[in-house]
Parts: structure tokens; sequence; C-alpha cells
């Protein structure tokens, strides 16, 4: 694939770009779009020289005519992801070259796009309450484009506590609106009931119902006891100590706190891949 990394190393001519070998090049200027009567042409380029106008060597040709395309829609040149997947969509065989033209009217293009480059990261949240904020909040931060320049795409994986609904289950909020008891309103909790609820919610029973016997299923993504993670993953957690980037069973991740604001949201995603992408401090071993 390529793809280059910024919309500024790519000109564009409205002449034949061949007949001006030695002549002036911008200095940026690594990919050569020429929008000509017979169709685009796109080119590679070399020059040497100092300042902000170098001398053109040469040009290489990289795509012509049919095997470009021009997408319809301007779009955010600065989300990689999106323009690699609309380009995958319009490669046919025959079409192998895509060109983007931004909303600030800057130009790029993708040749035989591919989502090997893009990073997939899982989103392990908790459920209900609908929706679950973390999943959600990336989703709009998705949307709204922020992320675009990371080369990322989501996944999500929801732990559905319905499942564990039941007359003698114990959960720890009534907020979820689960089948059985609420850990933080109800008195009544029997003996032998199941906690569903993390190492915080555990603490909370073991004070306020000393006397009773129970179950504890963990819900915490961090404990994997009901999920194990196989690929890089963000997740939340209600302990802020725990906030940042952390490895389990050899998976590196983000962890947010319960309630984090978008802000901190993006910031653990930013770190996340920096992660990925071979910085390995500060990382926090499960």
């Amino acid at each position: 694939m390529i793809f280059p990394a910024d919309y500024k190393s790519v000109g564009m001519t409205r002449t034949d770009p061949t007949g001006r070998i030695g002549g002036p090049i911008y200095f940026t200027t690594e990919y050569l779009i020429a929008d000509l009567p017979a169709g685009y042409q796109i080119y590679k380029v070399k020059s040497e020289g100092e300042g902000l106008l170098r001398k053109l060597v040469s040009l290489s040709l990289i795509a012509r005519g049919k095997e470009i395309i021009k997408f319809e829609e301007k779009m955010d040149s600065h989300d990689r992801t999106k323009l690699i997947e609309s380009a995958i969509a319009l490669c046919n065989g025959r079409v192998n070259t895509v060109i983007f033209e931004g909303m600030d009217r800057h130009t790029t293009f993708i040749q035989n796009p591919s989502l090997h480059e893009v990073m997939e990261i899982e989103i392990i949240d908790i459920g209900p309450p609908e929706p679950p904020w973390l999943a959600f909040a990336i989703q709009r931060l998705t949307r709204s484009g922020i992320l675009g320049e990371l080369n990322i795409r989501f996944t999500t994986k929801l732990i559905d506590l319905r499942q564990f609904e039941g007359e003698k289950m114990v959960f720890p909020c009534h907020a979820s609106e689960l089948k059985g008891k609420y850990l933080d309103t109800d008195t009544d909790i029997e003996d032998n009931s199941t906690l569903v609820g993390c190492d915080i919610s555990k603490q909370i029973f073991d004070l306020r119902f000393p006397d009773l016997t129970y179950k504890h299923i963990n819900m915490c993504p961090l404990k994997t006891e009901i999920y194990l993670p196989t690929k890089p993953f963000i997740t939340r957690c209600c302990q802020s100590k725990k906030s940042g980037i952390i490895n389990l069973n050899g998976i590196d991740g983000a962890v947010v706190h319960w309630g984090a604001s978008e802000y901190d949201i993006v910031d653990a995603i930013r770190m996340l891949v920096k992660v990925l992408k071979g910085n390995q401090d500060n990382i926090k071993t499960n």
C-alpha cells in the first residue's frame, strides 16, 4: 500500500510534469498528482538540493488513467482508517488507486489499500446500564475524527451481566436494573447468595454483611474471570490507581477510570498506540 504519511507531501499540477525534469519543485513534494485532460497520473518524485525549491531529478509513474478514481465526497484527510476503508470499497482490480480531497481542499491518495497497517483495539466494556459508557464514548470519538491519525479501528466485547440475573444474585448498583438484589440499596440480602461484582464490591459486601456466606463472580475485566483479551484492548476500572497501560497475559491494554472523560479516553488510546508501536515504558503487568 502507498499512502503518504502527510498530505503536505502530495503536490498537484494541471500540466504534464514530465517536461519539467531539472526544474524547481517544492521541497516537501514526494508525490505528484497530475490532473490532465486525459485523466489522472500519479508520480513518485525524486528531488535534490536545499531550500524551499529544489531540483526535480526524476518522476516515476505509479498509477494512471483507469487505474485511478477520485472519491466523490470531501473527506477528513487526517482520518486515515476511514480513508483506507473507503478506498478498499472502490478498488476492484482495474482500479487500484483512489484520490481524496480534504475539507480544506488538500489532496492525497491511496494505492493498493489494505487494513494490514491498521491496528485493531478491542473495547472491553460492561453493561447494563445502557449504553456502556466506554464503548459509547469511543464510538463518539471515532465519528469525530479525533483518533483519525492513529491508524486504528475498534471492535467491542460487551460483558453482558444479564447472564447472571436471578433471585439470589447480588449486583453492585441499582442503576443496572438487573433482576436481583443491589449492594447499594437492599438490606434483605440472603445467605448463600452470589455477588457479581469487582474487588471493591466484595469489600463492601464483607463490611455490610459480615455474617453471610456467599459466592463471588468477579466481573472486573482486569481479573479475566469472565473474558480473556486476545488482542490489544481498552477497558475501565473503578480504581483510579489501576489506570494506565497494563499487560494481561501477554496482551497490552489501556485502563481508564470507570467514569473517565472523553479527554482521558483519548489520552489513554494515544498512549496505548505509542506502546504498540514499540515504546514499552510504564507498563504494569497483571
